[in-house]
């Protein structure tokens, strides 16, 4: 009766001990939820394999097969055979702490996982006689070993994922755009590592490659284009900050070539690639004013830590990286950035101990009238100072020009942007991520006025551009375009987007030298915009200084009426 009751006190139990096959099957689910996933293994596992070239094959989307074939250190026989088992490395040490490992991975996290997830098959060899080929399908462990022939290295192979699991495979995206996010998985690490040759293949095709010299600016032309390579500068730079060095590696394309979202910053941290806002946006604030309004650069920074400075088993795929001390590593890098693009000595100004930083307020909720003001001249060819009452306006006169030429452009455009041929059709490179974004918006592309086609892998002949008003963009702007819809956005959004920067084109820039009357006509007509006091892409135009501030600060007792 004892038994009886146990067997049924286990029957209805609520807790229960899973088994070792849907133990195995849920860690697959942690670390393998797409093609590209399986590819940022093995690619980690051939770097840490100390490889000199990984070619990178794909078929399709990635589930009917990827192969990641490289020229590292390989293993043996019984290394291959015990490396397909649950828990087994060769990276990590009994008498390592799981913080300083410096490696990118554990060859026993991937590989176990992908066969759960698939058919994995390993060809390797560690510069024996003959390698081994191993094969695993539908959970760890070796189904097959056997010898063959391979030089040093090891090739790995991963045909039918989530075949078992249709539900999982039906859940993925469409077929390019799962192809798009393994091109930016190899492109990153391409780009940090420009000392590995790396080249990526789809169906045959070569996607791009890279040769390997260590110079960041050979991986850019690989990944990029000759534009983004000829117009770059290299950094190498280590400073000591909070008692510690910082290393600051990497190529910072100059800011005559820019792109409207920051996606085309790469950082790594001790050689991953990783995704932190903080540092990306050091890498930007370090261009500082170099880069034109709302427009973001192309770079590849990569940041050495001290041991236990950066933990990086904070994302279960090791995307994110907690750093010790954020803003100290920020800082540098933004200075590191600052000193290498500086054509031009590093100056100071002094500036006296008032509050006039506090004082400078965007001017809001005034009448948008501004027949009152009068202009009183041109400061550093940049702003226009006008006295309105008993207060100093400060225009910043692009922002002013840009959104009276916005509001211009966008009572004239209705619907549909007008668009001309470019004639011949000029070649556009792309990102293989912007290059797979094409065929699914090729209709929103058509509404904000591009006519584009695909040219190979990576690049499309543009046939039309838009031009409301006459005002032609460049067949190179469809790059923003693609990345505005690959974001999520809308025809419409891109529409406005489009106008934004066509508006801010043709408006004046620095360094402009306005006369008083068309100073005052600028004026005049910001005052008729719908929305003066603001830019199109959200900056303020007017800075409104009151008077009581120069009486605080020249120690005055009160204001000019009663001196």
């Amino acid at each position: 009766m004892s038994d009886e009751r146990s067997d049924a006190t286990a029957r209805d139990a609520a807790v229960r001990r899973l088994s070792e096959e849907t133990v195995a099957s849920v860690a697959a689910g942690e670390v393998i939820t797409r093609p590209a996933d399986v590819v940022v293994e093995l690619l980690e596992n051939a770097l840490d394999a100390g490889a000199s070239r990984v070619d990178v094959a794909v078929a399709g989307d990635g589930t009917e097969r990827l192969r990641v074939r490289d020229d590292g250190q390989g293993m043996s026989r019984s290394d291959a055979e015990i490396a397909v088992e649950r828990h087994t490395t060769s990276k990590l040490r009994e008498d390592t702490e799981l913080s300083a490992v410096e490696t990118l991975g554990f060859r026993g996290e991937a590989l176990p996982s992908i066969a759960t997830a698939a058919t994995l098959e390993v060809v390797t060899n560690d510069g024996g006689p003959r390698g081994t080929r191993v094969v695993a399908a539908g959970g760890p462990g070796a189904d097959s070993v056997e010898a063959v022939g391979r030089g040093r290295g090891t090739t790995v192979t991963v045909r039918d994922l989530f075949g078992s699991t249709p539900a999982r495979r039906e859940s993925l995206a469409a077929s390019r755009t799962e192809f798009a996010r393994v091109s930016d998985v190899v492109s990153r690490y391409a780009l940090i590592r420009p000392d590995v040759a790396v080249s990526l293949t789809h169906d045959d095709s070569e996607v791009f490659s890279t040769p390997g010299t260590g110079e960041f600016d050979d991986a850019l032309l690989g990944v990029y284009d000759r534009e983004a390579a000829a117009r770059s500068t290299a950094i190498d730079a280590t400073t000591t900050a909070s008692s510690a060095e910082i290393g600051v590696r990497g190529v910072l394309v100059h800011p005559s070539t820019t792109r409207a979202r920051q996606d085309h910053v790469y950082v790594a941290v001790d050689g991953r690639p990783v995704r932190n806002a903080r540092l990306r946006r050091a890498v930007v604030e370090g261009y500082g004013d170099l880069l034109p309004d709302d427009r973001a650069p192309i770079a590849v920074v990569s940041v050495s830590l001290p041991t236990a400075w950066a933990d990086h088993n904070v994302h279960p795929r090791k995307r994110e990286v907690r750093l010790r001390d954020a803003e100290a590593v920020a800082s540098v890098i933004a200075s590191t950035v600052g000193d290498a693009l500086s054509t031009a000595d590093v100056r100071h100004a002094e500036s006296l101990s008032t509050d006039l930083d506090a004082s400078l307020e965007p001017l809001e909720g005034a009448d948008s009238d501004f027949t009152d003001v009068r202009v009183l001249g041109q400061f550093r060819d940049l702003y226009v100072l006008c006295e309105r009452g008993s207060d100093l306006l400060v225009v910043d006169q692009h922002a002013a020009h840009e959104r009276v030429n916005y509001e211009r452009l966008r009572a004239a455009v209705d619907g549909d942007v007008p668009s001309v041929a470019v004639d011949p059709p000029e070649r556009v490179r792309l990102t293989p991520a912007q290059s797979a974004a094409i065929e699914p918006h090729r209709d929103a592309l058509a509404a904000v006025g591009y006519d584009v086609d695909l040219f190979g892998e990576t690049s499309v002949r543009v046939h039309s551009v838009p031009a409301p008003l006459g005002r032609t963009a460049a067949p190179e702007t469809v790059r923003d375009a693609i990345d505005a819809l690959r974001h999520g956005e809308t025809p419409d959004d891109g529409r406005e987007d489009l106008l934004k920067d066509l508006a801010c084109h043709p408006s004046l820039k620095a360094g402009t030298e306005l006369p008083d009357d068309a100073a005052t006509e600028l004026v005049e007509r910001l005052g008729a915009c719908e929305n003066p006091y603001a830019c199109p892409h959200g900056r303020p135009t007017v800075l409104t200084i009151d008077e009581a501030t120069f009486v605080r600060g020249f120690g005055r007792r009160g204001t000019r009426m009663d001196r």
